[in-house]
């Protein structure tokens, strides 16, 4: 089984390797808990450590906003979309009629093996209807299969229920793998933490590992594990 390895210290060892190749990665967690900076470390390591073209979709935050701040972690994004291997791409997700072929061509064109959706959450701000909001990410999802890309989707869920999977209920339907993360009160401090939830076809840690974010980004610390009480809304 091929593998797409994160190069996230810690992670995949988490996933038992890393990526299955060309599959969907769901990644979930509440506001603050580092979502776009996992998606962002994954990218970047792919661009400087494993020589992959990458492809960043926002339907958020600017594009500008997202480099500048990933600039503290030591990661210039610029100079690899100065040379042709990078595309940051920043989406209104009140104009779906041509978001399908944008992203295809975008991929085509820097000829993309890792691609990050963020997030998918503000698609339900035009997509009203649970069907329709799970055909739209479906068909997204198809295009990556189809060009061979291993794809990272964030979704934000409810701070007030840490079992919800996603916003909308349908996003954990459409993808490969779950991952989620927490960022809970424990007693007197909050703490991060990591449970890969599902992974198609593959063996993966079931545990729930804590892991930090640093100067350097984030580290998983696969061989700990963490206790924490999930409250159900």
């Amino acid at each position: 089984m091929d593998r797409v390895r994160t190069g996230i210290p810690g992670l995949d060892d988490v996933l038992g390797g890393g990526f299955v190749k060309g599959s969907l990665v769901l990644l979930t967690g509440t506001t603050g808990t580092g979502k776009t900076i996992l998606a962002s470390q994954y990218i970047y390591n792919g661009l400087a450590r494993y020589k992959e073209n990458c492809v960043y979709v926002s339907f958020e935050e600017r594009a500008e906003d997202i480099k500048r701040n990933m600039l503290n972690f030591g990661w210039d994004f610029e100079q690899y979309e100065r040379a042709g291997k990078l595309i940051f791409v920043k989406y209104d997700p009140f104009h779906m009629e041509d978001i399908y072929g944008l992203i295809e061509n975008q991929i085509r064109n820097v000829g993309a093996k890792r691609v990050v959706l963020d997030s998918i959450t503000g698609l339900g701000l035009n997509i009203r209807d649970p069907s329709d909001l799970r055909a739209a990410i479906f068909n997204l999802g198809r295009i990556l299969k189809k060009l061979g890309c291993t794809a990272i989707f964030t979704s934000e869920t409810p701070s007030d229920n840490h079992m919800m999977l996603s916003r909308y209920g349908v996003e954990e339907y459409v993808a490969d793998d779950l991952i989620v993360l927490y960022y809970i009160p424990v007693g007197t401090e909050f703490r991060r933490a990591i449970t890969v939830w599902k992974m198609r076809g593959s063996e993966h840690s079931k545990k729930i590992h804590p892991f930090r974010i640093t100067e350097k980004g984030v580290t998983v610390y696969p061989h700990e594990e963490t206790a924490l009480k999930l409250e159900r809304g």
